[in-house]
């Protein structure tokens, strides 16, 4: 067993070890005594008298300590106790705060720069949002190569000077207003249909106008001793004109080029229709028929359902026959179908096709079909 430590020993009521090698030496110095005459003293015992003296300090009220003999000097603790000032504990507590505060600082820190890491702006971002550039005026370029294409296909040389001021109106200024004609010649314009707008460099474009052109008296000069030639029907032509815009404005850039017209178009597509419906076809198909009666006939209140405003053919028109109609397949009170009509017309007959939609109209004792709508075409 270790022995025990001062501490331990004054809690205790131990006495030092020290104290019994100084007992010893007394115990020596006092038979040397007796051995010169003196009258020996009975050795205490150290248990017994520590035991004394914890029962004394337990039971005995507190008082002064009388002053001991400086023979038997008090055991000494084996550190020395110094009074902490109040400034120095506040200056150490405040220390370990800031410390501490700052520890917990850069903690933080190194959390966020993980967890968080710094986002890198994005340069087309922070250059602020892109700058369009406005739309090109292509209304404006059309309506400007019509009446170009117009005023250019137009000539009567009896009176130059309607043409040169139709172009003066379109063309930028100064420019030359006879724009390539001889000053020969007539001509007249009867349609006009302005077409696609391709976009080119420094505010510039080319515009398609399909032209329908008819010429008036030989287009060619005779030869001597031949009859004229005949004169050409009217007939469509393209013309490519230049635009450019500027001053807040389209006017023509340049003079333009004639150039053909496909003869036909694309091929079409096959189109898949509706499933027919045979038995719902032939239940309507007197509905059908009357309808288109009165459609030629102006009236048309009394076959279309209530609420349904279907506008009479003009004067002129006259029904030959419906020469089908097929019902789509379908359920419900609204199906729709296909009709193929002719038509009696400017002394001839015309073939058509129409969409019409159908509604079940129901009354206290009976229900019928009538129309609600009426489509030329397929779609």
């Amino acid at each position: 067993m270790p022995p025990l430590g001062p501490t331990a020993r004054r809690v205790l009521g131990l006495p030092d070890p020290g104290d019994w090698e100084r007992k010893k030496q007394r115990k020596k110095t006092k038979q040397g005594q007796a051995a010169q005459g003196a009258v020996p003293q009975p050795a205490a015992n150290p248990w017994e008298t520590a035991a004394q003296q914890l029962l004394a300090q337990r039971t005995a009220p507190p008082t002064p300590a009388p002053a001991r003999p400086a023979t038997a000097a008090t055991p000494a603790a084996p550190w020395a106790t110094v009074e902490e000032r109040s400034g120095s504990a506040f200056a150490r507590r405040f220390g370990r705060g800031v410390l501490w505060t700052l520890v917990a600082a850069l903690a933080l820190l190194g959390a966020k720069s993980v967890l968080l890491p710094k986002k890198v702006p994005d340069p087309v971002q922070s250059a602020g949002p892109a700058q369009t550039a406005p739309a090109y005026p292509t209304d404006e370029a059309q309506a400007v190569a019509s009446r170009y294409a117009r005023a250019y296909l137009s000539w009567d040389e009896a009176t130059p000077e309607t043409r040169a001021a139709s172009l003066g109106a379109v063309l930028p200024d100064g420019a030359d207003t006879k724009a390539g004609w001889d000053g020969k010649g007539k001509q007249d314009v009867l349609a006009i249909e302005p077409g696609t707008v391709t976009l080119a460099a420094q505010k510039q474009a080319r515009v398609r106008v399909d032209v329908l052109v008819r010429p008036v008296g030989p287009v060619l000069p005779p030869k001597p001793g031949t009859p004229p030639a005949p004169t050409l029907p009217a007939q469509w032509l393209g013309l490519d004109v230049p635009v450019v815009q500027a001053g807040g404005r389209v006017v023509v850039a340049g003079p333009p080029g004639i150039v053909g017209v496909p003869k036909t178009g694309p091929k079409a597509p096959e189109l898949a229709g509706p499933e027919a419906d045979t038995a719902f076809g032939e239940q309507t198909a007197e509905t059908v028929a009357k309808f288109f009666t009165a459609y030629a006939a102006g009236d048309t209140e009394t076959v279309t359902a209530p609420g349904a405003f279907v506008p009479p053919l003009p004067a002129g028109v006259s029904l030959v026959g419906v020469e089908s109609w097929t019902a789509d397949k379908g359920q419900g009170a609204d199906r729709s179908g296909t009709a193929r009509v002719t038509w009696q017309i400017g002394g001839a007959q015309l073939e058509q096709t129409y969409r019409v939609e159908l509604t079940r109209v129901a009354s206290a004792d009976a229900q019928r079909w009538q129309v609600a709508a009426v489509h030329g075409g397929t779609a």
